[in-house]
């Protein structure tokens, strides 16, 4: 099969520093929403969301005005505007992290913007402040405008399966911890307080992302030790059974130490109908988690996704 162009390679060794120094930075800004925003249910309000430059922090308050910061991966740079109209940039390109967030500081600083974060990276092994860290340092533009690309086409997918949905469902966003493109659906019910330990995050954070039922799908480059792009569905709590269910989708397989169904993003790369295959995997995995735990189809789909 002829390969889908609009779908970009994305392997992980030819942009593995890159995408280190890319999580990090996503990470400052991301502490940044954390620190303007009321809290949402489930962390809502501390993601990123996918435009057609980029990532973008939308609509933050602080002090009577709202502030968008963007990372634009079609010039490469760093865009902070205030609803006053003031503007301040930076480019992106290699530079380590403790650089990153001190020419960050001084661009809020320059808008009026006087705030404290908390340095330290959340949800990475052997994690580095951001004001100390000279180690990650790399920007390759070719593979940051990648792997947005990627995001691009990832969210239009995803984005047409959350709307079979009528129930209670997150946005598609993007969260900066995980370094991962989400869409989560619920099924009305609350959910036992997780037990299993999830290495670099709080139980209290865990405790408030996963207080309901959920399934729920995403995205990743496959850093943090995967090693390669996937498309990734779970079930919290994950119903027994689950893991057996047989899919349609042939490239697909439960990977037992993650707890979740994986489909390679090469796959879908591959596809001569990436969407076609995209969507069966993100709906045979939901369908299979609903079904085990006996969830309220009627009343939660739309009719037409009912199958």
């Amino acid at each position: 099969m002829s390969k889908n162009v609009t779908w970009p390679d994305l392997p992980l060794a030819a942009w593995s520093e890159t995408c280190d120094t890319l999580h990090l930075w996503t990470q400052i800004v991301g502490k940044v929403r954390i620190a303007l925003t009321p809290l949402i249910n489930h962390w809502w309000n501390a993601t990123l969301f996918v435009t057609a430059r980029g990532l973008t922090a939308p609509a933050m308050p602080y002090a009577g005005r709202t502030v968008d910061i963007i990372f634009d991966f079609i010039d490469h740079r760093l865009i902070i505007e205030t609803s006053d109209c003031n503007v301040e940039s930076l480019p992106l390109k290699a530079m380590a992290v403790a650089d990153f967030y001190n020419e960050f500081r001084q661009r809020l600083r320059r808008l009026g913007i006087d705030i404290h974060i908390w340095t330290m990276p959340s949800e990475i092994e052997n994690a580095i402040p951001f004001d100390q860290d000279h180690v990650h340092a790399q920007y390759d533009p070719v593979y940051a405008q990648k792997f947005w690309l990627a995001l691009v086409q990832a969210s239009r997918v995803m984005n047409e399966f959350r709307a079979r949905f009528i129930g209670k469902a997150s946005p598609v966003h993007f969260f900066w911890g995980s370094f991962d493109l989400a869409v989560t659906r619920f099924s009305g019910r609350t959910a036992p307080p997780p037990k299993a330990i999830t290495p670099n995050v709080a139980n209290w954070v865990i405790a408030e992302a996963y207080s309901h039922e959920v399934s729920s799908c995403g995205f990743w480059p496959g850093n943090g030790g995967y090693g390669r792009a996937a498309f990734f569905v779970y079930a919290y709590p994950e119903p027994a059974g689950y893991g057996d269910t047989h899919l349609s989708t042939a490239e697909a397989f439960y990977d037992t130490g993650l707890g979740q169904f994986i489909l390679p993003y090469d796959a879908v790369c591959r596809s001569s109908d990436p969407d076609k295959l995209l969507l069966g995997f993100l709906q045979e995995t939901y369908v299979a988690a609903a079904e085990l735990a006996k969830w309220d189809r009627k009343a939660l789909e739309r009719e037409r996704a009912i199958r």
